[in-house]
């Protein structure tokens, strides 16, 4: 009787996410990926873009981004598409399910390993040749 207790508890508890207790995930689970926060008023997020625009066209890494700003919809794809942001936009900020807080400066990168934990995090606008760098080292020392 405890036992269906417990379940019927944890049924309630979960009921936002069902029952079956999985998590949301970060896209691209088990690959590299770069994720990437950024706001439209950001002069150096607006330099970047096209830097993150070549890292996804050219490699492997899974390159995603986050509006700073929380915007939703028709404003969200109207302002990645003013800064001509080519890669993923991510419609809700993944740094709860990462276990951080919003960055306080903007750009912020952050790199993310296939096992879903961040090995790096990036202050300030990034190039390809930086991230790629970066990423290289991370790979030599698994």
């Amino acid at each position: 009787m405890r036992l269906l207790a417990n379940l019927v508890l944890c049924c309630a508890v979960l009921s936002i996410h069902g029952c079956d207790q999985t998590q949301p995930s970060l896209p691209g689970s088990g690959q590299w990926r770069v994720v990437n926060y950024w706001a439209i008023w950001c002069t150096p997020c607006r330099e970047e873009i096209p830097e993150l625009n070549a890292l996804s066209r050219d490699t492997s890494l899974v390159v995603l981004s986050v509006n700073y700003d929380n915007k939703q919809g028709d404003t969200l794809r109207e302002h990645a598409s003013e800064l001509g942001i080519e890669f993923r936009v991510l419609e809700q900020d993944p740094g709860p399910m990462l276990g951080i807080d919003r960055p306080r400066v903007l750009p912020t990168t952050l790199l993310i390993n296939p096992q879903g934990a961040i090995t790096d995090t990036l202050i300030g606008p990034q190039t390809q040749e930086t991230l790629l760098a970066l990423w290289e080292i991370r790979l030599r020392s698994e």
